[in-house]
């Protein structure tokens, strides 16, 4: 059994929040690959900005780099759309702006394509949008953790 079974269990969107909170450091290449091996097309990264269109652009572009939707396909586009607002709304307590309030983010986030459940294979794919980092006014020890999930259909 992979070390990793035991924290990837369960459905997509708790996946993506495992990879998200334990991918800080050298194993993060293992955890990704042990997702891959369960069928999951993953994506992660950084974004810090005070511009919550900076972030969507980042995990956009990230996403269409590494094919993980097909930006021809509308439905896929959107479906990205909504999982990172959901995201979103929950790292900004509902309110999806943070320079215009004097607030900053910098946060890591994992993107996962794939079934939404391992017993769901009579569904088609899903895709869900996990972040955590932190959220504050633009000066260092003013901050504190956020974690937001988003999770659609394709």
């Amino acid at each position: 059994m992979d070390r990793w079974e035991p924290l990837l269990r369960g459905d997509i969107g708790k996946m993506a929040m495992m990879v998200t909170l334990l991918s800080d450091g050298r194993e993060e290449k293992e955890l990704v690959q042990a997702v891959r091996r369960r069928g999951y097309l993953i994506v992660t990264g950084k974004v810090g900005s005070m511009d919550p269109q900076k972030v969507v652009g980042s995990i956009e572009s990230s996403v269409k780099r590494q094919a993980l939707i097909d930006s021809d396909l509308y439905r896929e586009e959107h479906a990205l759309y909504h999982a990172m607002m959901e995201a979103l709304l929950g790292i900004s307590r509902g309110q999806i702006s943070f320079g215009s309030v004097l607030r900053t983010v910098g946060l890591r986030y994992t993107v996962l394509r794939g079934l939404k459940s391992p017993n769901a294979k009579e569904e088609k794919d899903w895709i869900a949008v996990a972040m955590y980092g932190t959220i504050g006014a633009p000066a260092k020890g003013a901050e504190h953790e956020v974690m937001g999930l988003g999770i659609n259909h394709i």
